[in-house]
């Protein structure tokens, strides 16, 4: 293979996001319109694209369409759900619709318009390596241009005086299924991957869905609804002791708030890290709307007589899983209440079983003498989502939805994108383009709180004017 061609932008930029998932196109929406920042955006895929495996007819987003990517930092953006409809001249009929949660489709195609016409994203350019250069004071980031099939095309480097990462996650298989979903043969595809196999697995004979998560509710749903009445021949199984709602009352969801995050964030790293898994219900459960789609479904099949083919059994895990004359699978399931054993033999499974943070080790292989790690060798972030880097290193590095341990449960959630961005942008330019609210919930976290904002620790460096190129 011949060598690529090597492009470089040598005037160092103000900032540079790796990925263009919701959480940075968020932060680069909010950026747009400050003059004085030169921001630049790398993602490896040809184009946005937001869960598309699991854009499944009806299913809604699990909060209100406010939570887009600006609204909550800033109602008056040009880049928020409603200019989307009012740009496709659909506001009048979202309006009389009256629909606060949208479909998930309707998300997705609503950032596609944001990335399609916000300037400074450039898809299909993978970022290599990120390494801070001393002599310099800025950070290099290395990045391979991609053709249409996704080869290298031309090799580049930029500089930048802070950064962001905004890679996402990835979806989560557990060890015992991971060489049946790398063997091919009979499907078994992670609920990420569910409609590009959709047709194949309905096609089975025998379906098993395992994850108790929201997302395996829809994928069992929709499969239910696609299957024959008394002839279903569905299995749902999942770890949870129940099939159990998402925590969604009005003071529940305060959880999801600036206020919480900044209560949590200051909280010793011990009691964090036992406040996580507790607080599963408040992000791992199903939203009451699909549970009572399902019974309605289930119910609805009962009507003439008889109950339907079809079994869901929480509180198992899988332990170990084999193929059987490569046309079946054998699933060994455990209960976990009962301390039972049993087995399970099916054609097709689809695992729901969620998703994880992707590792940022390889992208930050250059700046590992200068990180500063918790007892638990994860990533410091401070409370205004910048890594914490040794005071020799000038700049700064962001990260969004890779901080759960430090920030909590809201940490994914769309309807904190709008504000930790902001928060980003306010710590940056060292100004206040967003100003903040000093409170947000009614619930009082702690005995002691401060609710008015501590300022920024570090001042950002003087912004430049904007520069051409990549």
């Amino acid at each position: 293979m011949n060598t690529p061609p090597r492009h470089e932008a040598t005037s160092p930029r103000d900032l540079v996001g790796i990925g263009i998932g919701p959480c940075n196109l968020s932060l680069a929406a909010l950026a747009h319109p400050l003059a004085e920042l030169d921001a630049v955006f790398y993602e490896q895929r040809p184009g946005f694209d937001w869960h598309p495996g699991l854009l499944i007819d009806g299913a809604t987003i699990q909060v209100p369409f406010l939570a887009d990517l600006v609204t909550l930092a800033d109602p008056t953006s040009p880049w928020s759900f409603l200019s989307y409809l009012k740009n496709r001249e659909r506001l009048f009929p979202f309006y009389f619709a009256e629909h606060f949660h949208i479909q998930r489709a309707e998300y997705d195609a609503y950032c596609r318009w944001v990335a399609q016409n916000l300037p400074g994203l450039h898809f299909s350019h993978q970022v290599d390596a990120v390494r801070w250069n001393p002599e310099r004071d800025v950070f290099e980031v290395d990045f391979t241009q991609l053709d249409t099939e996704g080869e290298a095309e031309a090799l580049g480097r930029t500089y930048t005086r802070n950064v962001v990462l905004g890679v996402g996650s990835e979806p989560c298989v557990p060890d015992p299924l991971k060489p049946l979903v790398d063997t091919p043969g009979v499907p078994v595809v992670h609920a990420a991957d569910y409609l590009d196999h959709r047709t194949e697995i309905l096609a089975a004979d025998h379906i098993t869905v395992v994850g108790s998560g929201q997302s395996g509710a829809e994928v069992f749903l929709d499969l239910l609804r696609h299957r024959p009445a008394g002839r279903e021949r569905l299995h749902w199984i999942g770890r949870s002791q129940a099939f159990a709602p998402m925590e969604y009352s009005k003071l529940g969801l305060e959880h999801f708030t600036p206020d919480y995050t900044r209560y949590f964030h200051a909280l010793p790293e011990p009691v964090r890290d036992r406040l996580v898994p507790a607080q599963w219900q408040l992000h791992k459960g199903i939203d009451a709307g699909t549970l009572a789609a399902i019974h309605d479904e289930l119910y609805r099949r009962t009507l003439h007589g008889g109950w339907p083919d079809a079994v869901l059994t929480p509180g198992v895990r899988v332990r170990t899983a084999g193929r059987i004359a490569t046309t079946k699978i054998e699933l060994h399931l455990e209960h976990l209440q009962q301390d039972s054993r049993s087995r399970l033999t099916t054609d097709a499974v689809v695992l729901a079983t969620g998703y994880r943070e992707r590792p940022l080790d390889r992208i930050l292989a250059g700046l590992d003498p200068y990180l500063r790690r918790d007892k638990s060798e994860r990533l410091r972030i401070d409370a205004d989502y910048r890594l914490v880097l040794d005071p020799s290193v000038t700049g700064s590095v962001y990260v969004q939805n890779a901080e759960r341990h430090t920030h909590g449960v809201g940490a994914p959630d769309l309807g904190l994108a709008a504000w930790r961005s902001a928060t980003i942008l306010n710590t940056l330019t060292g100004k206040e383009p967003y100003p903040q609210p000093t409170r947000t919930a009614f619930t009082t976290f702690g005995l002691r709180e401060d609710r008015h904002r501590v300022p920024p620790t570090r001042q950002a460096r003087h912004l430049t004017p904007l520069v051409d190129g990549t």
